[in-house]
């Protein structure tokens, strides 16, 4: 598949994880070039900026906490040299895990204000951004990545569940704002295989949440990046190009156990 070919993307969080599989795919798929995004984690942004070139595609990479909105302000300009933004994708995020949603005094007020910054915040200010250049772009749209938590109320922690909330309701005031030029759409994962898992909790551990994992969604599986990133390049790619203020969940039928989905 060549539908990717000659689009600028600009990646937020694509050091590894979902955010690089996107880049990885849409380089594949054609894209001219990648804008990614880390905070810290140089190595691992130079690693997946090697396999965009090896797949094709220019990689510009740029460093910058999207909570300062000097710093989105300074990674939407990465990508103007290109002179247009075909798709900004808000992948950049945290938490902290609090499982137990009953400890309330496990999350500070602080907690909250950072996760909003990053999730929240974060995603606004790097639409405002790129705002002119996803413009300049012939069929410009954005993704932000979600979570099921913030359809589900489940997670790592009642902030983050409640940032990804948020986003889903920005995600549908934003696509209503940016009609008719701009597409908005919010990609819902349920559980990813991704270091996030074994930062947290050591890999024995996080083996036996695969293991849980693909013993009780629908679908069997515990979902590898790549998995998720197909829908996402579908969102943001010309096949999805009437589809705006959408939230797809992506999560193998893991939501299909919770009773909140049933007045969703």
């Amino acid at each position: 598949m060549r539908d990717f070919e000659d689009k600028i993307l600009l990646v937020t969080g694509s050091a590894t994880g979902l955010g690089a599989a996107i880049a990885v795919g849409a380089a594949r798929r054609g894209a001219k070039a990648i804008v990614l995004n880390c905070t810290k984690s140089l190595k691992e942004v130079e690693e997946t900026a090697d396999l965009v070139r090896a797949a094709g595609a220019e990689a510009i990479v740029a460093q910058g906490d999207v909570s300062d909105d000097a710093a989105c302000r300074s990674l939407a300009q990465a990508a103007a040299p290109y002179g247009r933004i075909d798709a900004l994708v808000n992948n950049a995020g945290m938490t902290k895990q609090v499982p137990n949603h009953a400890d309330l005094d496990g999350l500070s007020s602080e907690d909250f204000l950072r996760l909003y910054a990053v999730n929240v915040v974060g995603p606004f200010q790097m639409v405002r951004a790129a705002r002119m250049l996803l413009e300049a772009a012939a069929k410009p749209s954005v993704l932000m990545i979600s979570s099921i938590a913030g359809v589900t109320g489940i997670g790592s922690s009642v902030a983050y569940a409640a940032s990804k909330g948020a986003l889903n309701t920005m995600t549908v005031s934003l696509a209503r704002a940016l009609a008719p030029k701009i597409r908005v759409n919010a990609l819902c994962p349920g559980f990813i295989d991704t270091r996030w898992f074994t930062d947290a909790f050591g890999e024995a551990t996080t083996q036996r949440i695969r293991e849980n994992v693909a013993a009780t969604t629908p679908l069997k599986v515990a979902s590898q990046p790549e998995d998720i990133a197909d829908a996402g390049l579908f969102l943001i790619g010309d096949h999805a190009r009437h589809v705006t203020g959408e939230t797809l969940l992506v999560d193998a039928g893991l939501h299909l156990g919770y009773a909140p989905l049933a007045a969703r």
